[in-house]
């Protein structure tokens, strides 16, 4: 197959999903904005999208067992191509039951799809953790820029409301160092009051 940049890659112990570099926001702190690579990995700007057929011909050439979790993040939005992360996530457990399954997003699917897309998630999808960033809808599309504007913020909160509701371990988190100190509290409350975990990363 020719190599169109690395669509997995092994990352703290985890393997990792990078099946597309579209994303709806352009954060001021985007890693992707300074590096080309993390990891194991030699490229996660792709050349083209890989197709199923490809990622799983790809996938399985790894040990799902030597993993602690397959992780869908890479140097895109991954529910923007929900329907084939979903096809993956599934052959990935029918190579390794036992295999835990997290999405990283930016919480946006509902608007990237045009729909409820959570309850896709349901038996499939293990964890989520959902890019908060931000205490408010002015200060998110400030910091994060997303193409839907003002309404992202409060899109992200009703996503993380249903989420919670269909997968069993969902945390929000937010970049440490990228917003006032005096704001985390008001992300920490946030999460706590949606019943999800928070974490600075």
């Amino acid at each position: 197959m020719e190599y169109i940049g690395d669509v997995f890659y092994e990352y703290g112990g985890g393997l990792y999903a990078n099946l597309t570099n579209k994303c709806p926001c352009r954060c001021e702190f985007c890693i992707r904005d300074m590096v080309g690579a993390l990891g194991g990995a030699d490229s996660l700007w792709l050349r083209r999208e890989p197709t199923l057929e490809e990622i799983k011909e790809l996938l399985g050439e790894w040990n799902l067992n030597e993993f602690d979790e397959l992780v869908f993040c890479g140097y895109g939005e991954p529910t923007e191509r929900l329907e084939d992360l979903l096809a993956t996530a599934r052959y990935a457990k029918s190579l390794s039951p036992a295999l835990r399954v997290r999405i990283n997003t930016n919480g946006l699917s509902d608007l990237i799809n045009k729909r409820d897309t959570t309850e896709d998630l349901r038996g499939i999808i293990d964890a989520v953790s959902i890019s908060l960033n931000a205490k408010g809808p002015e200060e998110y599309l400030a910091l994060c820029h997303p193409r839907f504007g003002i309404d992202s913020f409060d899109a992200i909160i009703d996503y993380t409301r249903r989420v919670k509701e269909v997968v069993p371990d969902v945390t929000m988190s937010i970049v440490g160092g990228t917003i006032p100190r005096q704001d985390e509290r008001p992300c920490r409350e946030i999460a706590e009051s949606l019943g999800v975990k928070f974490r600075i990363r």
